[in-house]
């Protein structure tokens, strides 16, 4: 969905404000932006019936909840039908180990970032990933050693 072209900048502060703590009261961003509670909830409603503000969670630490290997996984497929896609997408979402799923441009077709608790966990996910997924014809997994920098907000 497109950006609304009303996006002002009190719009802009407002969601630089809840990428960084979601779990602001309302009351502290309409302050925060020159607003009154009542103006700055309708334009949070606003936003989110746009879906500029796609949903609010809770962001976990990996390690601390059991899942300290993050790996990327490089897909080459062989077979680029609709209904592979759609199947692919089927499997990838069954998958809860998939943290986020790219098609790219390029010499890969997509990425996977996975997290899982060790290796015998990846060993199992992969098992499961090439069992499942037909048409693979080159993964390759790349594992991560330090996250040298993570944020989920956008550059607004």
């Amino acid at each position: 969905m497109p950006v609304p072209a009303e996006l002002d900048a009190t719009d802009r502060e407002i969601l630089r404000l809840i990428q960084r703590d979601a779990t602001l009261s309302l009351a502290a961003i309409a302050e925060a932006v020159g607003l009154t509670p009542t103006p700055c909830w309708k334009r949070i409603r606003r936003l989110e019936r746009a879906g500029v503000i796609a949903g609010r969670v809770a962001l976990l630490d990996a390690a601390l909840v059991g899942l300290p290997l993050s790996v990327f996984v490089a897909l080459e497929i062989a077979d680029h039908s609709a209904a592979w896609i759609e199947g692919f997408a089927d499997a990838v979402a069954a998958m809860p180990e998939v943290l986020e799923c790219w098609r790219m441009g390029g010499d890969v077709d997509y990425l996977l970032r996975v997290a899982v608790a060790d290796m015998p966990a990846y060993d199992a996910f992969y098992r499961r990933l090439t069992a499942t997924v037909p048409g693979l014809r080159n993964v390759t997994s790349r594992f991560a050693m330090e996250r040298v920098k993570g944020t989920t907000a956008l550059p607004i």
